[in-house]
């Protein structure tokens, strides 16, 4: 085959399903879905991945993942995101959301719901991306790092930065204050 004959590679693509659990989503956030979509395409593209993949993201209540919290981490309390690699490699996997608490965390941060929700998909994409910040310092770094470069591409302000003028109530998606 010569260069100009042989198949270009295919662009990095991913599909994203959004699928509404908790229809108060849609009147809190009107473009949860095509916020959800921008985030995981972008954590996609910025964790330089190649191929055609998918993910489904879940917008559901607290309730609903706090009794997924429980079954899956034994943990009984809602979380703001839940992320469920496939490991299979056209499907990355399923991720969910719980609405109160991702609107919590918000306001206890001083974000706006939108910024926060995006944060938080671009972090369960890199999970389902094979990221993990429990495994270690360095881990945990390397992924803040990839999410601080992936929101700053979309104009949202460090997640990480210290806000002086408020207390941290809420530690960083899954990590532990000290």
């Amino acid at each position: 085959m010569t260069p100009a004959t042989r198949k270009p590679k295919p662009k990095p693509s991913l599909r994203c399903t959004v699928v509404v659990l908790d229809e108060a989503w849609l009147e809190a956030l009107p473009e949860a879905e095509r916020l959800a979509k921008r985030a995981a395409r972008s954590a996609f593209a910025g964790a330089r991945r190649s191929g055609r993949r998918s993910l489904n993201v879940a917008l559901d209540d607290d309730r609903g993942v706090r009794a997924l919290n429980a079954r899956d981490r034994k943990k009984d309390k809602p979380t703001n995101v839940l992320s469920y690699p496939s490991g299979e490699r056209d499907f990355l996997g399923d991720m969910v959301l719980a609405r109160q608490t991702v609107w919590r965390e918000a306001r206890e941060q001083r974000k706006s719901p939108a910024d926060h929700f995006t944060h938080l998909v671009v972090h369960g994409t890199l999970h389902l991306l094979g990221y993990d910040h429990e495994t270690g310092e360095a881990d945990a770094e390397r992924m803040e790092t990839l999410e601080r470069r992936i929101l700053a591409k979309l104009g949202i302000a460090d997640p990480y930065a210290l806000d002086w003028q408020t207390v941290e109530k809420s530690p960083k998606p899954g990590r532990q204050t000290k």
